[in-house]
């Protein structure tokens, strides 16, 4: 086990200074789900304010795991909180401080995402970072959001690497620009419908009629099924998919879904617009089995709700009218990041030596060029 020094040191890249890599994005390779564009960084990020960070943890033949943090603005998030809401699609996992967000609908903490045995470790790092905030000297409550997916096939999760330290480090290094692919921060060791899953994010933009606005999504992509990609059974034709065989691979695992938009939503509507993020997930392949946590967690950053506000409040907000370009925006989003999370993975050997390979990138292109998908 290594050092708390040692383990301290073990931080990705700042989001800005990623390493030249072979892999490349699922819009690289002429893949381009739905008909809205993306936005410049084709990322979460492109939602004004939004920063993400990672913390790495790859260390000697059994650490392969991370934490990423999600900040919906740069100021004190506590005193300031963000409208919010959370979806879930099936509950085998565990979403610390979600009941608080169903409630009240706002979010008062960076959204942490973790492996499932450290989620004690998450809520700690997001604890000790808000409390030590200037101008919350006198906080005696936080509800720390974090969620998590199991990444114990390639990281001797037992052990319990993560640290808080490693929290705070994610979100002190949490930047807006491109956003870190692949096997990074919570997705290090994470695996996907067979193949090295990771960390995926994407972005639409509205047109200016329909109010211009972004959504932005990160995934944590952790689960199985029949692996689709813009209607193609990719898995089928690579021979690698749930119920081949009589269940030769499980289909379980989970993904966690943040959604951002600087639209104004209220919690009701960004409860709504979560719950279209699941549909990305299903043209992917995912049929959110039994054994599969699917949480999705949106916000809105158009306006910010003071921890202590006058008696009534108002805030402008879509109508219900208004609702339905945002849901194809965060479903396409939703399909896209996990198509880049899967696209930017690289093949990991880890615990026990056990070996997840990357998703093929010639041949799924071939197999997308046969069914006349993308272009040569």
């Amino acid at each position: 086990m290594p050092s708390t020094i040692s383990r301290r040191l073990l931080m990705a890249l700042p989001l800005f200074a990623q390493p030249v890599r072979a892999r490349r994005r699922a819009r690289e390779l002429g893949i381009k789900p739905g008909v809205l564009p993306p936005g410049k960084w084709n990322a979460i990020t492109d939602v004004a304010g939004v920063r993400a960070g990672h913390a790495t943890l790859i260390e000697g033949d059994s650490i392969r795991t991370g934490v990423t943090a999600i900040l919906p603005h740069t100021g004190n998030l506590f005193q300031e909180k963000a409208p919010a809401a959370v979806f879930t699609a099936n509950a085998f996992g565990k979403l610390a401080g979600s009941t608080q967000v169903e409630e009240l609908g706002n979010l008062e903490t960076p959204i942490i995402l973790t492996n499932t045995l450290s989620v004690a470790e998450g809520i700690a790092g997001a604890v000790e970072y808000t409390l030590s905030q200037p101008g919350n000297e006198n906080v005696l409550s936080v509800n720390a959001v974090v969620g998590e997916t199991n990444d114990g096939y390639l990281n001797d999760i037992r052990r319990r690497y993560v640290k808080r330290e490693h929290v705070i480090a994610a979100i002190r290094q949490a930047r807006d620009g491109p956003v870190e692919e692949g096997a990074a921060g919570a997705g290090t060791g994470t695996v996907c419908f067979g193949f090295k899953g990771g960390i995926g994010s994407s972005s639409r933009i509205l047109p200016r009629a329909l109010g211009g606005y972004t959504i932005g999504v990160l995934v944590q992509t952790n689960f199985g099924g029949i692996l689709e990609i813009v209607g193609a059974q990719v898995g089928r034709e690579l021979g690698r998919y749930y119920l081949k065989d009589q269940l030769e691979q499980a289909p379980g695992g989970s993904c966690m879904v943040v959604a951002a938009t600087d639209a104004p939503l209220d919690a009701r509507n960004l409860r709504r617009l979560a719950s279209r993020a699941v549909l990305g997930l299903g043209q992917t392949g995912s049929s959110t089995s039994n054994g599969s946590g699917e949480y999705v967690i949106a916000f809105s950053t158009a306006q910010r709700v003071p921890m202590r506000s006058e008696l009534t409040s108002s805030f402008t907000v879509l109508s219900n009218d208004a609702m339905s370009p945002l849901f194809q925006a965060v479903k396409e989003a939703t399909e896209e990041a996990v198509y880049n999370s899967l696209f930017m993975a690289k093949s990991m050997k880890g615990f026990r030596g056990r070996t997840v390979e990357s998703l093929p990138i010639e041949p799924v292109s071939k197999i997308l060029r046969n069914h006349r998908l993308i272009e040569d």
